[in-house]
């Protein structure tokens, strides 16, 4: 059990971390669920067409309605899965593409950026002669490998924590669809069993 200091400590660290204060840290913040669009739910009249169809097949000749709520769990979480697949594959092929998900980059350091900025700094109170001059852009895919493989390979890893991110929905819509599955096969089960008793 905690005691009053740690529960006072808890309560003082909770205060400081309340996320973004500013307006624009807030709305920024707010569009992070919104990046890749997974975060918000499928809905169009030929998806509710191609849902129903996927449901049919899953759940077979059956016309009990829990094996069909059942079945269409399954097959929106199939089609979750689906989707979660092609934004992989989209921000995989980006990459190859551009080099990455951000946009090229001047320096091709954080340290190269503060030395810049320190240099236009001591420009601007007069103890630097001249202004630096700024770089050229870094193409990031200039510096991915020529060979296919080593190419895919290179842009998997630059994309990679985006890739974990994503991660999540495509796990939490496997397990709906497993568990979907397994409820069906209990159900399956214990209907043969009423039928043979």
């Amino acid at each position: 059990m905690a005691s009053e200091r740690q529960i006072a400590a808890n309560r003082c660290n909770a205060e400081k971390s309340t996320g973004p204060r500013s307006d624009s840290g807030r709305k920024r913040s707010g569009q992070n669920a919104l990046r890749h669009g997974l975060a918000r739910p499928m809905s169009a009249a030929d998806l509710e067409k191609q849902l129903e169809n996927l449901a049919r097949q899953i759940g077979g000749h059956s016309d009990d309605p829990a094996m069909l709520a059942l079945a269409r769990t399954a097959a929106e979480a199939e089609l979750e899965l689906s989707r979660v697949r092609q934004v992989k594959k989209a921000i995989i092929e980006r990459s190859m593409v551009f080099g990455g998900l951000e946009s090229p980059s001047y320096f091709l350091s954080g340290i190269e950026e503060i030395q810049w900025q320190i240099a236009e700094f001591e420009c601007l109170q007069g103890s630097r002669p001249s202004k630096p001059l700024l770089p050229v852009i870094v193409d990031p895919s200039a510096t991915l490998p020529e060979e296919e493989f080593a190419r895919t390979a290179e842009a998997v890893r630059r994309v990679l924590s985006d890739l974990a991110s994503i991660g999540r929905y495509e796990s939490r819509a496997a397990g709906r669809r497993e568990r979907a599955i397994r409820k069906m096969i209990k159900m399956t089960s214990m209907n043969r069993k009423k039928k043979v008793s």
